[in-house]
Formats: C-alpha cells, structure tokens, sequence
C-alpha cells in the first residue's frame, strides 16, 4: 500500500501571488498563505494566537486563476501535497524548502470584498482546479501580453520542475 500526501489549508494570501513560466513554457504562480489557530489563554485571559505561513505553488490552469483572481488577504482553501527541495545556496550550504504543490483552490473572500473579480466572470466561492483555457499572465502584467499557449491535458512531469 502506497502512502498519503495530502495536505489542506484554509487561510489568507500575504501578497499577490508571483507568476512566471519554467523553462518549457508551463504557467506556476508561487504565494504564501497564513493560516492562525488559538492555542490557549496567557496570564491575562487573552486568547494567544498561533500564525503558521505555508509556501503555495500552482501549475498551468490553477496557476493562471490563482495569478488573474488572487491578491494580498483574500482567504482561500488549498488541496495539495507537501514537497520538501534540498538545494544548495552561493556560500554551499545545503538548504530545504517545504511547500504546498496545490492540486485545488477555492476563493472564500466574499466577492463583494475581492475588487479584481469581474462580477459576472467568478461567483464566491469559486472552485478552480487545475486546469483552463485563459492566457497566463494577464495582459496587464508587465509581460507585454506574450502569453504562450500551454496544452494543459499534455501529461509532462513537473515533479523535478523548479525554477
């Protein structure tokens, strides 16, 4: 029997997400979100808090809603898979990063409170799996619009894909 990896997160967006492309042209936004549970009272009967921040990444169509409907605080529920990467820095110390490869993404901030949302494009909350049809990133970008159309059914594996 094989292992579990799943992991979910309800939590908010600490800045607009970052979007770019890998090598062969596959759309991945990368974001991280704070999740805060109350772990108790201190001294003085206030509540305490715990705030955990989670490294975020999205591939092809996830990646181009997350890039195109996202923005600093709108809380969201991520399905994914934790990713630990070992890598080494310029001073050749070997580091580790874990994050959240997101499978599904469900916007809860209501969508009278999201200004980017097109009222008539997204309903609150909306479901976005990881696959779409639209250009990646949007126009308005900074990319000057030279989107590359990417095949989101070919099966490729993204596994050692990191930029």
């Amino acid at each position: 029997m094989s292992g579990v990896n799943k992991v979910i997160l309800v939590g908010n967006l600490g800045a607009k997400p970052e979007a770019t492309f890998t090598k062969s042209g596959i759309p991945m936004t990368k974001f991280r979100i704070a999740t805060t549970e109350w772990i108790g009272k201190d001294e003085s009967g206030n509540k305490k808090e715990h705030t955990e921040w989670h490294r975020i990444v999205t591939w092809r169509g996830l990646a181009e809603v997350c890039d195109k409907y996202l923005d600093k605080g709108t809380k969201v529920y991520i399905e994914g898979k934790i990713r630990t990467n070992k890598w080494t820095g310029d001073d050749n110390v070997t580091r580790y990063t874990t994050e959240i490869i997101a499978d599904n993404m469900v916007i809860l901030t209501p969508k009278g409170t999201r200004e980017s949302v097109p009222e008539m494009e997204v309903d609150a909350p909306g479901v976005y799996p990881s696959s779409s049809g639209t250009s990646f990133p949007p126009k308005d970008s900074g990319t000057g619009g030279g989107a590359t159309n990417v095949d989101l059914d070919k099966d490729e594996d993204l596994d050692n894909t990191f930029l």
